[in-house]
């Protein structure tokens, strides 16, 4: 709540003294929000004559609103789809453009007195299927698993169903929650519970190690892991525009992708792309 109230704040502010000021607007990923907002704040306070408004909503929510042309810029936790790309050229006569801006190991969250440590893709797949049930089965304790997934506006929840189930559905009985915030908050009071998201996120809960198959070693969604290749449900997160960034715009992008953004992207808990 904070950080939305700094936000606001300043917005409000640097409208009522700088009528003139540029104003970015930014939607989309609530996996990406924390980091968005941050940028913001830090971005705004170096450049007085800047309005920055961010806001969540989901990667589908923002991707709409790019191709309505109500955001600037779109924060999105997978890539753009072609179907969407599709209707941007409709809309505006460009297939919008693509960038990259922080990387991100999709972190599973177990409560912390739970004591499964490691789980394979295989098991991370059957317990969001509906094929286990319970903790016992993939070597944990006699205890019902309880499933908490994000709605199917968010990036996090396509990818995870892509890369992870395999394009299969996730079984009824899993609680859509809002945010990744709420995700972690559901997992840190449920002792059965297990839910995914960003790596910033994981506070109160515990991230576990996950396995490419049985035969592969486990790793932790660290840096060295997420960035060597080696943790097995890493991603990009982007941001997408219309078309290639002018002005203000531009130079809010290329802050972003210098030592400053990107060493903030290290301070939220994600990882930098250089």
């Amino acid at each position: 709540m904070m950080r939305w109230s700094a936000v606001a704040l300043m917005t409000a502010m640097l409208t009522a003294g700088a009528v003139s000021a540029e104003k970015i607007t930014v939607k989309g990923s609530d996996t990406m929000v924390i980091l968005a907002q941050r940028w913001a704040e830090e971005y705004m306070k170096r450049n007085k004559d800047v309005v920055i408004q961010v806001t969540g909503g989901g990667t589908g929510t923002g991707i709409s609103a790019l191709i309505n042309g109500t955001t600037d810029i779109c924060n999105a936790s997978r890539p753009m789809k072609d179907s969407e790309r599709l209707k941007i050229q409709e809309k505006h006569g460009s297939r919008g453009v693509e960038i990259r801006v922080a990387l991100d190991g999709i972190a599973i969250y177990l409560n912390e007195k739970n004591p499964v440590k490691e789980l394979t893709l295989a098991q991370i797949k059957d317990i969001y299927t509906g094929k286990a049930t319970n903790w016992k089965q993939v070597g944990g304790q006699d205890r019902k698993i309880i499933l908490y997934s994000r709605e199917n506006n968010s990036g996090t929840y396509v990818y995870f169903k892509d890369e992870v189930l395999m394009g299969e559905d996730f079984v009824a009985k899993a609680q859509n929650m809002p945010g990744t915030a709420a995700v972690v908050n559901a997992v840190s009071k449920d002792e059965g519970g297990i839910g995914y998201g960003g790596s910033a996120y994981g506070k109160g809960i515990k991230e576990i190690a996950v396995r490419k198959d049985a035969d592969s070693p486990a790793y932790a969604p660290t840096m060295d892991n997420v960035r060597g290749g080696k943790y097995p449900i890493s991603r990009f997160l982007y941001m997408y525009v219309v078309k290639r960034p002018e002005g203000a715009l531009k130079t809010y992008v290329d802050w972003i992708l210098g030592d400053e953004g990107q060493k903030l992207v290290t301070d939220v808990g994600y990882f930098p792309i250089r």
